[in-house]
């Protein structure tokens, strides 16, 4: 024992002496420069780098004889069982102690730094998002007929050789809440559609249709009884009813963060292969208020293999519709080759309503809406109804139909054209499927009926369509094989939308910010109780079944928290766009949800934590803990607890003294005095000034509302008539400077401590502007930064879009959705701005950040709302100000960027605070022991995204699987590698999860695909996980 001891000690020592000669090594390379700073020559430079990369290695390689060397400690510690807050129990099945300092220089394995730093070559038929608004004018001259665009001509004679195929494919747009609540609308509405749908499509097996939404067909299936659900088998199995998207809703595509895009469609997917058996093959996107690629990339990794999309740009649509480019292969910015290519549809009208989708004349298609017949309670506007087709018409009628078909497929490059049928809450009365189905039949009978008219027309679904487009071009039926005729590549977002004049849809990204910020604390607190859910779980197998685990009722409430998410990420919804009553709805599902999820956190954290599992009980009455966090890197981070005396000490696992501070909290203000921000780095100074700004609306007859934002004029700062009240706290481990306004609280806060939040400045903003009238009110961050008129967005948390501010474009054109980050850059520093909630943000300026952080308004915009936005509610806004130095500048033609690790980092942790638990000290209380589950930290750039159960096939409880989700990061390193508190390193995308367990071995995973739909067939080793940057992954794992 004592030999055993000396050794690991002097093992210990040995490496302690290698690390640092390597850190005396690095720093003496660092401060090699001559005295007046003069260049050294390039050959010198190059000798250098190369002995820095192989100290990193080096560095990389330590980290494994520092886990050998931590694992023969834990060894012995056990044997020795030092006995002191925790008597007998194992101390820590990793690093519970102390944290050991971070390493002065971050080891980053150099491959790693490689897939950001690659040259951006285009490909020679690419399209680039970016291009095309630098060549498109925006310009709205009147196109005629279709408004928005141009006359279209055609030949009689051009579909002799190959005739027009046509599929008409019925829908009902059905939103989960919006005039209406969910319930509601399911009542009046929803239940309706889905009953006739049985009926009406068993009438004709040439009918067909499609449905979207799962949250609503769920609730649905749920009510039916079995002999209804058989005849659902059957026209899905008959390919008459098909299930396109399959997620819980049809997400919002800028407010969204990919966690919740993700959770939605995992449990869309997995409702639809529990009780159908049904995988979705094709996306049906036709109302989110424009589109982000992270979604294309994530039904590609679903295993889907097309898309369709409808909210783009008027001016886009034009651009595509000239070029016959409306369809093509949507391809991430970031990929060097085809592996995210997904098929995509964009539809090249104004709507996805009737009139808008048989051609380019909508006061023709309107009388092909034969809901409005005469008679019935909707019209068309153009004054011209729809006649109910007779053997007298048809022939008429359906030449005139046809028109208008051939002159929509001469926008698209084959001889296949899709005609969308319906509208929102379509098909609710089953005249209303006769008028359509039993009329439109007759216009197909006769078309197809005629082989003078060159053209065949049925019904069909979204893909029957693709299914015939990938045949006539040649392609693969469902890969990416673009065939003989070969579609355009794309790649680039559509934000931000338009549907007309200036009209731009960027006042929602901040809409209702309150209810955005509250979807993210959910999202926070799910992951952690998924996690400690399915590690409890696993436990248990290992331990025994213990008999007060409430297994299923956790389940239950986890299976409601994941479908309140999914519900909010409806484009109605996290938008901030939904009735006063609605969004009342959304938010007491939201905190419903995150109280729920805090009685799985501390449930399952309870039994972790217990030293002997046979003492578990379960009172949910009086829970053991009173409110943890899931971390898979090692973290240094500052936790707040309320306290109700000064006089406090705080120990950690050890018994050790860890340094504190109390300070007071604040009821009110107290005078003090504060000016403007400076932050210092490397000695260097630079400016950067944080204030506030306001807009007004346009005195046009349209005005700002939920969607639009339609300022009066350039924003005006905000200069209240009663002077700021400042109060300043300083103290050893944070000091902060507060700042009250009458409608702003402004709190900038300094950490003083070695980890991540000590490398950047924490503000808060508490906003209330419920006294307000039209007025809108953003932060404006003015630099020294000269980033021109460029920036930087993410797009939902995945992946960075560069932007351009355009001159040729009003103001409200350019602002962005911002998700999780906001940056500019210049050639020696990046200024990031981090964000724990969605928000739109813009640079108008060289140097400048600006980020709207609430809105009321008075009036509706006139799309369809019928009010302003007038509930607002004080919300706290909380954000992080990163600044870094840039020591290698990517190319400023490059359509991608990507964070520094620390930035990647500080977002993490803005966003998943640790969450502290307390336990009552009364004596009688059991032996905890502290848990880690891992034995060291995850890579740096990996990233758990959910360890989620899965339900089991036969009861309505859990099963033995969990769905793991890991993402990898792209992030750059051509930023400062010192002194980032990080602890931990690259591993070239790898991770052996047996190694990685502590207690837990895996009992069997399977690569599948994003939402479990597909398995992944695979030769390499099942333990050894390898992801490429960027890549998200899943595995259906089972631990034991």
């Amino acid at each position: 024992m004592k030999l055993s001891r000396q050794f690991t000690v002097f093992g210990s020592a040995i490496f302690c002496v290698v690390v640092f000669s390597l850190y005396l090594m690095l720093d003496h390379i660092d401060h090699s420069k001559n005295p007046n700073g003069e260049r050294i020559q390039n050959g010198q430079l190059g000798i250098l780098q190369d002995k820095i990369d192989h100290l990193e290695r080096l560095l990389a390689e330590n980290n494994e004889i520092i886990g050998n060397i931590r694992d023969s400690v834990i060894n012995l510690r056990e044997t020795v069982k030092d006995g002191k807050m925790f008597p007998e129990g194992n101390m820590s099945q990793g690093d519970l102690e102390l944290l050991p300092p971070a390493p002065a220089l971050l080891p980053i394995h150099s491959e790693d730094c490689q897939f950001a730093a690659r040259t951006y070559s285009k490909t020679a038929d690419g399209v680039q998002m970016l291009d095309v608004y630098d060549l498109l004018s925006f310009d709205n001259p009147d196109g005629g007929v279709w408004k928005q665009g141009f006359d279209i001509s055609y030949q009689d004679n051009e579909w002799d050789n190959e005739p027009l195929q046509v599929f008409v494919v019925p829908h009902s747009h059905n939103d989960p809440g919006w005039l209406k609540t969910f319930d509601d609308y399911y009542r009046d509405q929803t239940q309706h559609i889905l009953n006739n749908m049985v009926v009406k499509l068993h009438e004709d097996s040439r009918r067909k249709m499609i449905w979207s939404e799962i949250s609503y067909f769920s609730k649905w299936w749920d009510n039916i009884d079995e002999q209804k659900r058989d005849a659902v088998r059957r026209l899905i199995e008959s390919g008459q009813l098909e299930v396109a998207t399959g997620g819980w809703v049809m997400p919002d595509e800028a407010s969204t963060h990919y966690f919740a895009l993700i959770d939605q469609l995992v449990e869309g997917h997995q409702w639809l292969e529990r009780n159908l058996g049904v995988k979705p093959k094709t996306g049906w996107a036709v109302d989110p208020f424009g589109h982000t690629p992270t979604q294309a990339y994530l039904l590609r990794q679903a295993g889907l293999s097309n898309m369709l999309i409808q909210r783009v740009h008027y001016s886009v649509k034009k651009h595509f519709a000239s070029q016959k480019t409306l369809e093509f292969f949507w391809r991430q910015n970031w990929d060097q080759d085809s592996s995210s290519d997904i098929l995509c549809h964009m539809m090249p009208f104004y709507s996805y309503d009737v009139p808008h989708t048989c051609g380019p004349d909508p006061k023709i298609c309107c009388q092909f809406d034969f809901k409005r017949l005469p008679g019935g309670r909707i019209s068309c506007p153009w004054r011209i109804p729809p006649q109910a087709i007779t053997d007298n018409n048809v022939q008429e009628r359906a030449q005139t139909l046809l028109d208008q078909y051939r002159k929509k497929s001469k926008l698209f490059r084959t001889n296949v054209l899709l005609a969308p049928l319906g509208d929102d809450f379509r098909y609710t009365e089953a005249v209303e499927w006769d008028q359509q189905f039993d009329n439109y039949q007759k216009l197909f009978d006769y078309m197809n009926s005629h082989p003078e008219l060159h053209v065949q027309a049925q019904f069909g679904t979204i893909s029957d369509y693709f299914e015939a487009l990938r045949k006539s071009t040649g392609m693969d039926p469902v890969g990416i094989n673009v065939g003989q005729l070969a579609l355009p590549v794309l790649s680039g977002d559509f934000f931000t939308y338009a549907d007309r004049d200036d009209h731009y849809w960027s006042g929602y990204f901040t809409s209702r910010p309150f209810y955005k910020r509250l979807d993210r604390v959910l999202e926070s607190h799910l992951r952690v109780a998924e996690v400690l859910y399915s590690l409890t779980l696993a436990n248990i197998q290992k331990y025994g079944q213990p008999n007060d685990y409430p297994a299923v009722d956790n389940y239950k409430l986890l299976t409601e928290a994941r479908r309140n998410l999914g519900l909010f990420q409806h484009h109605d919804a996290i938008t901030g766009t939904g009735k006063d009553w609605v969004v009342v709805d959304y938010g007491t599902r939201l905190l419903h949800s995150i109280l729920n999820v805090k009685r799985v956190i501390v449930s399952s954290a309870h039994w972790l934590v217990l030293k002997d599992k046979q003492t578990y009980f379960h009172d949910p009455s009086n829970p053991f803990l009173q409110m943890v966090s899931v971390h898979i890197q090692a973290r240094m981070s500052m936790v707040t607890v309320y306290v109700t005396t000064p006089k406090v000490r705080v120990l950690n696992a050890l018994g050790h003294v860890v340094r504190a501070q109390v300070s007071a909290v604040w009821n009110d203000a107290s005078h003090a005095a504060a000016d403007k921000m400076r932050l210092k780095e490397d000695d260097s100074e630079h400016l950067v000034k944080v204030e506030f700004v306001l807009y007004g609306t346009t005195s046009n007859k349209d005005k700002s509302g939920a969607y639009l934002f339609l300022p009066d004029k350039e924003a005006t700062i905000y200069s209240p008539s009663q002077p700021p009240v400042v109060r300043v706290t300083k103290g050893p481990l944070f000091s902060e400077v507060t700042t009250t306004f009458t409608h702003i609280t402004h709190t900038l806060r300094l950490y003083n401590i070695q980890g991540v939040e000590g490398q950047s400045v924490e503000i808060c903003n508490t906003v209330d502007i419920r006294g307000e009238t039209n007025r809108e009110i953003a932060m404006r961050i003015s630099s020294d930064r000269n980033s021109k008129d460029r920036f930087f967005t993410d797009l939902n948390g995945y992946q960075v879009q560069p932007r351009k501010t355009m001159a040729k474009l009003p103001l409200q054109a350019n602002f962005y959705p911002m998700t999780s980050m906001v940056y500019l850059q210049d050639s020696s520093a990046r200024l990031s701005l981090l964000t724990a909630q969605s928000l739109g943000a813009a640079s108008l300026k060289s140097g400048q950040l600006e980020v709207i952080m609430d809105r009321r308004l008075n009036q509706d915009d006139n799309r369809g709302l019928g009010q302003g936005v007038l509930d607002n509610k004080i919300t706290a806004n909380s954000f992080r100000l990163l600044l870094e130095k840039r020591s290698s500048a990517e190319e400023e033609t490059a359509p991608y960027s990507y964070p520094s690790i620390l930035s990647h980092m500080s977002y993490m942790y803005l966003n998943h605070p640790l969450i502290s638990m307390a336990v009552d000290q009364r004596s009688d209380n059991p032996s905890l022991t502290p848990y880690s589950p891992l034995s060291t930290s995850f890579p740096c750039d990996m990233h758990l995204v959910n360890l989620r159960a899965i339900q089991s096939k036969v009861w309505g409880g859990p099963s033995e699987q969990a769905a793991l989700i890991l993402h990898r990061k792209g992030f750059d390193c051509g930023f400062s590698n010192r002194n980032t508190g990080l602890l931990c390193t690259t591993t070239r995308g790898k991770i052996h999860l047996e190694k990685l367990l502590t207690d837990l071995k895996v009992k069997s995973i399977t690569p599948v695909t994003l939402s479990l739909m597909h398995t992944h067939n695979s030769d390499a080793d099942p333990q050894e996980i390898s992801l490429k940057p960027m890549e998200i992954r899943t595995y259906r794992l089972q631990l034991s």
